[in-house]
């Protein structure tokens, strides 16, 4: 699958799984080539997402939230995710 693809389903996972005000998505992939982590095809990406649902919640449950979003990406199609998550009065 492509980088553009993945990024596509990354973007649609987190829209239908938070309420978003932003969101960045960088595919990072191109920078772990001949890494091991690289070698089962899965991309690296790194994501700011800005959603009031993070706001009184620890780093720690803002990261649950994504990686619930992003669901089975992570064992299909993500290798590494990067996560920024801050709410609106946190920019």
């Amino acid at each position: 699958m492509t980088g553009r693809r993945r990024t596509a389903m990354i973007r649609q996972r987190l829209e239908a799984g938070l309420e978003l005000l932003s969101l960045e998505i960088v595919d990072e992939s191109h920078l772990h080539v001949g890494h091991p982590g690289a070698r089962d095809g899965r991309g690296h990406f790194r994501v700011k997402v800005v959603s009031n649902m993070f706001s009184g919640l620890s780093r720690l449950a803002r990261h649950r939230l994504v990686y619930a979003a992003v669901g089975d990406l992570m064992q299909t199609d993500i290798h590494a995710l990067n996560i920024e998550a801050i709410s609106e009065n946190e920019q």
